[in-house]
């Protein structure tokens, strides 16, 4: 029977049971989109990373894809960092071409790893409906093409008592909604829903990131901010605007290997 390798990694885990759960599924050349998406289904994680070696291209090691259990999506960090800690070996660092996002480089720091993402700026946008239906007390909302909206609050409590009406906001599609706030033991809180894509609430979102630091290094006045996304797994993650990137930190735990059985 056919089989593929199989590994789920806690990317921006810290400890046990914390983190965003990533499958990683390196294939040695790329199988039809419909068999990719009915594995990530199968798999039921927020994210599976697909990935190809790439020998002829000087600029990366492997083309890396992610899917969720229903749909492919255009960034996605964790299951970049979770697919580095599988595939890095004893190298200090590798490099994944993607479709949407370029060129993402992982690389060894400490116990953990930096990835570098593409830092994207947001514009001042009302929002009522999303507003209505992510529920509490919205003081901004902000927006960038591409199905990126964020819901600033005033506090880590109002964030922590958040209850979004997800059958309300679903139908408005694939969206990542960030809630965000300044931090309580951390410089900002934030939560992330994706009810359109086919995961309620996202454990720890690396791509969420690339939106809150540039607006939240404006905001404090510095380019280093410490993050926490309050899920019920919780992540932290250390974040800084270098320019036109986001160096995101954090570590990786293998929690499963195995094969699946096609």
């Amino acid at each position: 029977m056919p089989s593929l390798p199989f590994t789920q990694v806690d990317a921006f885990a810290d400890a046990p049971f914390t983190g965003n759960p990533a499958a990683v599924m390196p294939l040695d050349q790329w199988l039809d989109d419909a068999t990719l998406q009915g594995i990530a289904a199968e798999n039921n994680l927020s994210e599976t990373a697909f990935t190809i070696p790439t020998p002829d291209d000087p600029d990366a090691d492997y083309a890396l894809r992610w899917f969720t259990p229903t749909v492919e999506v255009k960034l996605c960090g964790h299951a970049t960092l979770a697919s580095a800690h599988v595939l890095i070996g004893d190298r200090d660092a590798i490099r994944f071409r993607t479709r949407h996002a370029g060129i993402l480089a992982v690389v060894r720091a400490g116990a953990g790893y930096e990835l570098s993402l593409p830092a994207w700026e947001m514009q001042a946008k009302p929002l009522p409906d999303l507003a209505a239906g992510m529920g509490g007390d919205v003081l901004e909302t902000r927006w960038r093409d591409g199905g990126y909206a964020m819901f600033v609050y005033r506090d880590a409590a109002a964030i922590r008592a958040l209850t979004p009406d997800f059958a309300a906001l679903r139908p408005a599609g694939d969206l990542l909604l960030m809630a965000t706030a300044p931090g309580d033991d951390s410089d900002i809180i934030s939560r992330v829903f994706v009810p359109g894509g086919g995961v309620d609430e996202d454990p720890v979102t690396g791509s969420a990131h690339c939106l809150l630091t540039p607006y939240w290094a404006a905001r404090l006045g510095k380019t280093a901010i410490s993050a926490v996304q309050a899920s019920a797994r919780g992540g932290r993650l250390g974040c800084t605007l270098a320019g036109d990137r986001v160096i995101l930190t954090g570590g990786c735990r293998t929690v499963i290997e195995g094969r699946f059985l096609l």
